[in-house]
């Protein structure tokens, strides 16, 4: 018989000393590596580096196995009886050790994902849309029931859109920066909306007649913050335009839209008053009954028959069509209706506001 001895194999992770199949003690030290590095695993991850350490195609056990192929037949019985025992000390170890891992990693999990069933539990505010949307589809959704069209347009508008086709005269106040935000360069012609007039032009300028259409969104003017001004605010204005249209049928609009949002007691009345798109114009105020401290008078917005110099710059023959236009503002509206003290209130994003409305989704 040969004296057994102790081979070196190289692999990706250096040389790998390789024992002889039948040398019991070079075996034994092998196995003893194997179980020291099982039981110093610390982790699941770690037990996984060291099976194929001492397991895998290029661990020294397996090395040496592939040996007994090449010893005597005398040799080959003595060498399975050596490996055999030996590998499966080390497959019954990373067993146990799995098993201990396992348990560890799971009462781990345990501990980390724990939920005190006892403890209150962590309330989320559901998000809503904010009252003034709200009240802008409320009012949408009258003229809508009236039969009347939804109309938008661009925020940033043409000069002539703003002014010029409203019959503004070229040295109007409403002109003047201290009303109006223009768009740099100054000679570009260029505003930031004032009122949201500009798409009812567009509307007549775009759609067949008869027209009857609402016209909501955003606007601006370069005012003060205070508890009722801002120079970002909301606006819903309507256009008529029909043959034979009266005073009497604006009015009746508007009475009817005023009972819609205030209650069936509400009434309104016009006050003479002067716009350059409308001839004859009028103060709106409307009667509401609800109103804390008891019913009164307020002043809601602006009314009156389109100028047929409107009418003329959209190419509509005012002795053939005649039309009516209103206009108020939603934060106003939102104001009185539901004793809002402050304007900026509606525009801090305190969800606690919106949640005195109701969360209305």
């Amino acid at each position: 018989m040969s004296e057994p001895s102790r081979l070196t194999e190289s692999s990706s992770e250096g040389a790998v000393s390789v024992p002889h199949p039948t040398d019991a003690a070079a075996v034994s030290q092998a196995v003893d590596r194997a179980l020291a590095e099982i039981a110093a695993a610390a982790d699941l991850a770690a037990l996984k580096d060291v099976k194929i350490a001492h397991t895998g195609e290029k661990s020294p056990l397996a090395l040496s196995n592939r040996m007994i192929g090449q010893l005597d037949k005398s040799e080959k019985a003595a060498a399975g009886k050596v490996l055999g025992p030996a590998r499966g000390r080390i497959s019954k170890a990373l067993a146990e050790r799995t098993v201990v891992l396992e348990q560890e990693r799971d009462a781990a999990i345990l501990v980390e994902e724990a939920v005190d069933v006892t403890a209150l539990p962590v309330r989320r505010r559901v998000g809503a849309r904010h009252p003034l949307t709200v009240l802008q589809d409320q009012v949408c959704d009258i003229f809508v029931g009236m039969g009347w069209e939804i109309a938008e347009g661009p925020e940033v508008e043409s000069e002539w859109f703003n002014f010029d086709a409203l019959n503004f005269p070229p040295d109007h106040p409403a002109r003047e920066m201290q009303d109006t935000f223009f768009v740099e360069p100054a000679d570009s012609h260029v505003v930031l909306r004032t009122h949201t007039s500009p798409v009812q032009v567009r509307a007549m300028l775009e759609r067949e007649l008869p027209l009857y259409v609402l016209c909501p969104g955003r606007v601006y003017r370069t005012d003060e913050l205070d508890a009722t001004h801002t120079p970002v605010f909301h606006q819903f204005e309507g256009i008529a335009v029909d043959k034979s249209l009266t005073m009497a049928d604006l009015r009746g609009t508007l009475e009817h839209f005023a009972r819609q949002m205030f209650g069936e007691e509400a009434k309104i009345r016009l006050r003479t008053n002067y716009f350059p798109f409308t001839e004859p114009s009028a103060e709106l105020d409307v009667w509401h009954p609800g109103a804390k401290g008891g019913p009164r008078w307020i002043e809601w917005g602006g009314c009156g028959m389109i100028n047929p110099n409107v009418l003329r710059a959209a190419g509509i023959d005012p002795a053939e069509y005649q039309g009516f236009a209103f206009g108020m503002g939603i934060e106003r509206t939102l104001m009185f209706r539901n004793e809002v003290p402050d304007m900026r209130d509606m525009i801090e994003g305190d969800i606690r506001f919106s949640q005195h409305f109701g969360m209305e989704i």
